[in-house]
């Protein structure tokens, strides 16, 4: 082999300058980066370049049939292998034959009460209870709800614009009323702290990949501040010491810790306010696309579920019983 011969990068880097190139999301690149191992675990060790459509079909049927994952879970294996041979390897799948498909039962989401919601809320300190109250009063994402930025709250508009959301998408949902003053005298207090040049905030937040080689002073910018940031320094992919927001992991323990003292009896977590957010919306009336816009959901379908949720999957049909 010639001594000069140029070492091609490692598939790990290969994947993720194409993942960032595309601007996908950090949650993305790392659940992609998961299945692109566990197919090559699966395989024996070998480089996906030595396998084609069939190894796809042998490791997608497997995950249905030996580990019963759900439906969705398989769709996300084969997204991430989709991706991989088609934007890295540039060697598309084609055609990879009959898979058999996950039959795992979908189950119908929690939902609490607004008034179990609001005590799980209540028995929370700051800054997880405001995080709980946006999750369930704007119907946020637990990571949407730690990534919120102070340019992201439009107080005129009474709107919360939800950056890179799932799917990479941008979209727009509810600011609550009963928020409002708090939110306005928690964002003046990031204002002052950031006019006064507090140390906690003398590092610039972390930005996304490709706008901070673009504008590497926005971080230092008060628009651009976590609401929620993180209490320890970390190092971004330039090797600049930043401050990222707050852990998704912290808020998740501290809301199971609630939801145990709340003694609501049912096993609720961050995402179970998201579910809660959408049935009293429909509970109250309001119009299922409108439901389905201010979630961020693609497909109606995905929404239609808490119709069933609350009973009002039967066409008004009503039990002989009374």
């Amino acid at each position: 082999m010639d001594g000069h011969q140029v070492q091609q990068p490692r598939l790990r880097d290969q994947v993720r300058a194409v993942i960032r190139v595309n601007r996908y999301s950090i949650r993305t690149e790392k659940s992609y980066w998961y299945w692109i191992r566990y197919f090559i675990r699966y395989h024996g060790m070998k480089h996906p370049r030595d396998m084609g459509p069939q190894e796809v079909n042998g490791f997608l049927t497997w995950l249905a049939v030996q580990r019963n994952v759900a439906a969705a879970t398989q769709a996300q294996a084969l997204n991430a292998l989709v991706f991989l041979y088609a934007k890295v390897l540039d060697k598309p799948l084609g055609e990879i034959g009959q898979v058999v498909r996950s039959k795992k039962p979908k189950r119908l989401p929690v939902v609490l009460s607004h008034e179990e919601a609001m005590r799980i809320i209540n028995r929370l300190e700051a800054p997880y209870r405001l995080l709980a109250s946006l999750m369930y009063g704007s119907g946020l994402r637990v990571t949407e709800a730690c990534r919120l930025r102070v340019k992201d709250l439009d107080f005129n508009q009474q709107v919360i614009t939800v950056r890179d959301g799932k799917g990479a998408k941008d979209r727009t949902t509810l600011l609550p009323g009963p928020l409002t003053t708090e939110l306005e005298s928690y964002v003046d207090g990031i204002r002052r702290s950031w006019k006064g040049k507090d140390p906690a905030l003398r590092k610039p937040c972390s930005l996304p990949f490709a706008l901070s080689r673009k504008y590497p002073k926005a971080g230092s910018s008060i628009a651009w501040q976590w609401l929620f940031p993180s209490q320890a320094l970390s190092v971004d992919d330039l090797g600049n010491t930043v401050r990222h927001h707050i852990h998704v992991s912290s808020v998740q323990k501290a809301v199971k810790r609630a939801v145990e003292d709340a003694e609501i009896g049912k096993p609720a977590g961050c995402h179970t306010f998201r579910h809660t957010f959408a049935t009293e919306l429909l509970k109250r009336g309001n119009d299922i696309r409108t439901v389905q816009d201010l979630l961020g959901h693609a497909d109606l379908r995905t929404t239609q579920i808490y119709t069933h949720v609350l009973g009002q999957g039967f066409a008004g049909v009503r039990s002989p019983l009374g």
